[in-house]
C-alpha cells in the first residue's frame, strides 16, 4: 500500500493509496487545493468546511458535465461493438470509484 502526504488549504493530510498511484493522488489534491484557493480568493476565509464543500460541488459539476458530454458523444456515434462501449463505461465507473475513494479519505480526520 502506497503512502502519500498531500497539502490542501494549507493543511497536510497523510493518505494511503494503491502502490504507484501516489503521483496521481498528489495531482488530484493539487487540483482540489487550486479550487479551494479560487473560492478563498473570491469569498475570503468563510470557513474551511464551506470552502471544501464549494470545491467539491464544482468538481462534481465538472465530472457531471464530462459524463453528459461522453453520453452525448456515445449517442451521436455509431456503435462499433458492444466491447468498445462496455470498455468505455467501465472506464467511467472506475474513475467515479477513484473519486469517491479520494473524497472518503478527506472525510476521515
Amino acid at each position: 500500500m502506497g503512502q502519500v502526504v498531500v497539502k490542501v488549504n494549507g493543511r497536510e493530510f497523510p493518505l494511503s493509496c494503491v502502490d504507484g498511484q501516489e503521483a496521481r493522488i498528489r495531482r488530484l489534491a493539487q487540483y482540489v487545493d487550486y479550487k479551494i484557493g479560487e473560492f478563498a480568493k473570491s469569498l475570503g476565509q468563510v470557513g474551511e468546511a464551506r470552502l471544501i464543500l464549494l470545491a467539491a460541488l464544482v468538481i462534481a459539476d465538472e465530472l457531471s458535465d464530462a459524463n453528459e458530454a461522453l453520453q452525448q458523444e456515445r449517442n451521436r456515434t455509431r456503435p462499433v461493438g458492444g466491447d468498445a462501449a462496455e470498455a468505455a463505461a467501465a472506464g467511467v465507473r472506475t474513475a467515479a470509484q477513484r473519486i469517491e475513494s479520494i473524497a472518503a479519505r478527506f472525510e476521515t480526520p
